[in-house]
């Protein structure tokens, strides 16, 4: 318990906001609107911007800006899965032609997109800790009739670079009624990318330690690795789908029959797929699938899915189903552990 919730609380501190940029970038808008702001970044085809006299960040719609203009640091993604470091600014365009972005990557290097093709944008810095963002959820239920307490809390960390990233998520459940054994599942994945040559491919490594009571697992470690490619990035969808291989090593709580670890190697098939409507929803589905080689016809299988429904500025309503499945567990072990979860989550930056 005081290891889990030590692991949680570096999440959660290293999740504070930290300070923001000044707020003299330019943006206009298709109805004539003119902010000067600080842009925080675009994602699932929502421009983030904040200003000096609203408490918290604005969501506007990014196929409605006409015109952006500032001179702090930006990642830029596109469609073809290219990513660009540098200012942004719209060049002059006739009327009837679509809008387009412009990033200077320095004095003499510019690309022109058109904003469509703009996929993912973020700001970057020098700074170390200006380059995070991430979110943290929690969510709890109490029953006075039996005594009942289920509570989930989890974090969420990603460092973005021009050409890799890294991702963090450590997440924790449990559940106590009177008369019944209390369970506890805990989670911690890590995973890096890094972007090939080619348009939408990467390679991918990653890393998973998950505790759960309910299969007997004292602690499963999982690392693995293989070659992705991005299947649609778009301003309204995202899908990615990895192959590659995998080891699992596995400590069961010891009994008369089972004594130590079982270590496995396997085939990977994973997949991420995110879905999204502008200030509305948000669906985030990861899922791996491991055929063991090593132990043939034993497979693996584990999904995270969130249904995430805005309720103002960064703070979003989710609910969330998790799973693990083993088809050939131990003798008298469990091969499955589910379940599902709500609460609220915060964003940032």
């Amino acid at each position: 318990m005081r290891t889990r919730f030590l692991i949680l609380l570096c999440f959660i501190f290293s999740a504070v906001p930290l300070c923001g940029r000044p707020k003299i970038d330019t943006i206009v808008m298709k109805n004539g609107d003119h902010w000067t702001c600080e842009i925080k970044r675009l994602e699932e085809g929502v421009l983030y911007v904040g200003v000096d006299y609203v408490d918290g960040t604005i969501s506007v719609q990014w196929s409605k800006v006409a015109h952006l203009e500032s001179n702090q640091l930006f990642l830029v993604k596109t469609q073809g899965g290219v990513i660009y470091t540098g200012t942004l600014k719209t060049p002059e365009t006739p009327a009837d032609e679509p809008v387009k972005i412009e990033i200077t990557e320095a004095p003499s290097q510019q690309v022109v997109f058109p904003r469509k093709d703009i996929v993912n944008l973020g700001q970057t810095s020098e700074t170390f800790w200006r380059r995070f963002s991430g979110s943290i959820d929690g969510g709890l239920i109490f029953s006075k009739s039996n005594n009942n307490i289920q509570y989930n809390l989890g974090s969420q960390l990603k460092y973005v670079r021009a050409r890799w990233s890294a991702q963090a998520s450590y997440s924790t459940a449990l559940s106590s009624s009177e008369g019944a054994t209390t369970t506890t599942r805990n989670e911690l994945t890590l995973s890096a990318d890094r972007n090939l040559r080619w348009n939408n491919w990467y390679y991918a490594g990653l890393g998973d330690f998950l505790q759960s009571s309910s299969q007997g697992i004292q602690l499963q470690t999982s690392a693995g690795g293989g070659i992705g490619r991005y299947l649609k990035n778009t301003n309204r969808a995202r899908i990615a789908l990895t192959g590659g291989l995998a080891w699992q090593g596995t400590n069961y709580v010891p009994t008369s029959d089972l004594q130590g670890s079982q270590n496995v190697i396997a085939g990977l098939i994973s997949t991420r797929v995110q879905a999204f409507k502008f200030k509305k929803t948000n669906l985030n589905l990861s899922a791996s699938l491991l055929p063991a080689l090593s132990q043939p016809g034993r497979v693996r299988f584990n999904t995270n899915i969130t249904y995430s429904i805005q309720i103002f500025n960064n703070f979003w309503w989710n609910f969330q189903f998790y799973g693990n499945w083993d088809n050939r567990p131990p003798a008298n072990f469990s091969g499955s552990d589910y379940g599902t979860s709500s609460g609220t989550s915060y964003t940032f930056p």
